[in-house]
């Protein structure tokens, strides 16, 4: 564990474009824009030392700001395309933070696309991450429904009908297959050594921390449209 109290950034990032769903980070969900979730979120967890808002836009910097963000800077064009690698974006935060003398320890990854996130399993994961020296990064995860697990599921090669994994063909029951965890895209946690030594978000040594809450990624209209009817169902918890 960090001696004194640690510096935690996180990370919020919202670039313009949007394909699956067009202008989605500055759209209206739950009655507040959608990357306003993931700030309000943030600000909630009592260890985050700072919320930073990453974006190329500056509608979406105005409105981060005026949820409580910080906007140190623009994201640069080349760092704001479909192809870009959110390793590259993270690490571009980092170093600009570091040339303003202050170094992330930790660093949070909240995707505005994820608003159903409990600000307590980040909290939870946060202790977790500094109670344990060798982990390197954390990642939220839910357990994969025993019917896509990929001891039980087959895949069709030279038209035949096999099972994915070879050790599948012992699976005959789903119940027998054993858990499978898929990334959720709730949180990533990563130390700033993982980051920039390792070139990574997980390194070597990544903790799953496994959530139970229902929730829905926002990635296509159709995603859009199940979060709204979950939001009706359950609305957003605080917690």
């Amino acid at each position: 564990m960090l001696e004194s109290k640690p510096n935690i950034l996180a990370l919020i990032p919202a670039r313009a474009g949007s394909k699956g769903i067009p202008g989605k980070n500055l759209r209206e969900f739950a009655g507040r824009p959608l990357l306003a979730h993931s700030i309000e979120c943030a600000q909630r967890v009592p260890a985050i030392s700072r919320v930073v808002l990453t974006t190329d836009s500056k509608d979406m910097a105005e409105a981060g700001r005026s949820f409580g963000a910080e906007i140190p800077f623009m994201r640069p064009p080349e760092l704001a395309i479909d192809t870009t690698p959110m390793l590259e974006v993270i690490q571009h935060t980092a170093r600009f933070l570091s040339k303003t003398g202050w170094v992330p320890d930790v660093i949070i990854l909240l995707q505005p696309t994820a608003p159903f996130r409990h600000d307590t399993d980040i909290s939870a994961a946060l202790s977790m991450i500094l109670d344990k020296p060798n982990a390197e990064s954390i990642v939220s995860v839910e357990e994969v429904p025993s019917h896509f697990s990929p001891h039980y599921v087959m895949k069709i090669a030279d038209g035949f009908l096999t099972p994915f994994l070879p050790e599948g063909e012992r699976v005959t029951r789903r119940q027998d297959a054993p858990p499978a965890y898929t990334r959720n895209g709730q949180f990533y946690i990563m130390r700033h050594s993982t980051l920039m030594e390792k070139n990574s978000i997980y390194g070597d040594h990544s903790i799953p921390f496994v959530t139970s809450h229902e929730a829905v990624n926002l990635d296509t209209l159709e995603d859009w449209e199940a979060a709204e009817q979950l939001v009706k169902k359950s609305g957003l918890r605080s917690g």
